[in-house]
């Protein structure tokens, strides 16, 4: 089968610069070179209608599909030697651990900003930040119990974080599903190759849950905003893999300080609330009064220590675009070690000398809202047309706090189905980092790919696709 391989100056995660395949993907390629075009059509037919009988969608608000849009799912894996895991799981531990004691410091004592490490208007004047939180104790001062960390391989064949997320973090159902779906299509490649499992995902998440109580045997529930929500197939998934109770808003009342769930035994106390709802919409008498997703008086039980919400209120401040920056130094402040992982270099458009350089430099840029999520208000500077930057630059010398710039990065790519072939197309990266008694993840992650041909925008809002993510239990293969 013809595969098209990308040129030298590109990372690819299965053929080298003199297009040999490395030496951990030696299977896969024997597996490539073999493969019938026509065969391969039809599995991904068969993938397409299966995901669709098991309501594997994706939700794009404003969209005519609406619910039941499909997430193109790619045949062809991306494959990742067992040494560059073992590198990746220290440094996605050392950023958490961080992050999390970041968290717990700006509500409780202030070090790092005392220590003049990062400004006190970047956290205090965020729109994330919680006042609320302050001096509130969250057990075992854990905040982000559920993190998912978006890395890219660039062209020096490094990792790089580009962003965090530490709120609802989402796509892990994908992960699994995809997972099931090239067990199912090509259990052959299995039997030639190690590849580490990730089914036992649901259990390591349901110990973490668990984990946030101090209760000995706690009742854990997962909050939904309903079924129009983009992610609720994840919802539903994980609850039922979990074997906990799915509930809305309505589902749950507050008495006493007390969140209780109705059932039909009567109400049953609720110890931890796996909460794939915003903080401003979680609870009607603290945030948004006209919110119908939560639960009014929730908000006054959690500051009681009644009830534990994974994640956290208040997350959002450090998952924020502006505050990534000073994440390697967070790991120096806190930790007293170096990043394992690196930073993207990224200019914050908030101080004089970096806008002057982001407008001087806008079309080798890119530009993204600070608190932007799923590839929407961001300027990818080479591919943008002259209206386009002449928009951003306005909004820039306008709001110049709510932007950051990073230099276009060549993204890895891996060798993708196309339709009339195998060609490269450019990927990320999400593993999901569980915080609970200690910090586990399973093997890999969700890869993400964009699907149109020189695109470096990979989320699934803006038309990419996702493939099931090989870690390799063993060197080589």
């Amino acid at each position: 089968m013809r595969i098209e391989k990308a040129p030298p100056t590109l990372y690819d995660e299965i053929f080298d610069k003199e297009h040999r395949a490395r030496p951990h993907c030696r299977g896969l390629e024997q597996w490539l070179e073999q493969a019938d075009e026509a065969l391969l059509a039809e599995k991904r037919r068969e993938a397409d209608v299966l995901f669709r009988r098991l309501g594997v969608t994706f939700n794009v608000y404003g969209e005519d599909e609406g619910i039941d849009r499909l997430i193109p799912f790619d045949l062809i894996p991306r494959v990742l030697s067992a040494a560059d895991w073992q590198r990746l799981q220290v440094g996605l531990r050392q950023r958490v651990n961080a992050l999390n004691r970041f968290l717990h410091d700006i509500y409780h004592g202030y070090e790092i900003i005392r220590a003049g490490v990062i400004p006190a208007e970047q956290v205090f004047a965020n729109p994330q930040y919680q006042p609320g939180m302050q001096n509130l104790k969250v057990p075992r001062n854990i905040y982000a119990h559920i993190a998912g960390i978006d890395l890219i391989r660039h062209n020096d064949g490094e990792f790089y974080v580009l962003e965090d997320n530490l709120r609802c973090p989402s796509g892990v159902s994908y992960m699994l599903e995809n997972r099931r779906m090239m067990m199912r299509l090509f259990p052959e490649l299995f039997a030639r190759m190690p590849v580490a499992p990730v089914d036992h995902y649901p259990s390591l998440l349901g110990e973490t849950l668990k984990a946030a109580s101090l209760q000995t045997n706690p009742t854990v529930v997962l909050l939904t905003p309903g079924r129009f929500n983009s992610a609720y197939f994840e919802h539903a998934f994980l609850a039922r893999q979990m074997g906990i109770e799915l509930v809305e808003g309505a589902d749950l009342f507050v008495r006493e300080n007390r969140v209780f769930m109705k059932t039909t035994a009567g109400p049953r106390a609720v110890d931890v609330i796996y909460r794939r709802v915003d903080d401003e919409f979680i609870d009607p008498l603290a945030g948004n009064p006209e919110s119908m997703l939560g639960v009014p008086g929730l908000y006054a039980a959690y500051r009681c220590g009644n009830v534990v919400l994974a994640n956290a209120m208040g997350n959002g401040v450090a998952d924020d675009k502006s505050i990534y920056p000073f994440v390697p130094e967070m790991i120096r402040f806190y930790l007293g070690e170096e990043p394992v992982l690196r930073n993207v270099p990224t200019w914050q458009c908030r101080l004089e000398q970096d806008l002057k350089y982001v407008l001087d430099n806008l079309e080798q840029l890119v530009v993204k809202e600070a608190q932007g999520a799923g590839g929407y208000g961001m300027l990818i500077g080479p591919s943008a047309s002259r209206a386009e930057l002449d928009n951003f630059r306005a909004a820039l010398k306008a709001r110049p706090e709510h932007y950051i710039a990073q230099p276009t990065l060549s993204l890895s790519s891996s060798p993708t189905f196309v339709g009339n072939g195998i060609a490269p197309r450019h990927l990320d990266l999400r593993p999901f980092v569980l915080s609970g008694k200690k910090v586990q993840m399973v093997p890999g992650g969700l890869t993400r790919v964009a699907l149109r041909e020189g695109s470096l925008v990979v989320n699934s809002s803006q038309g990419g696709g996702t493939k099931d993510t090989w870690v390799l239990e063993s060197p080589s293969c």
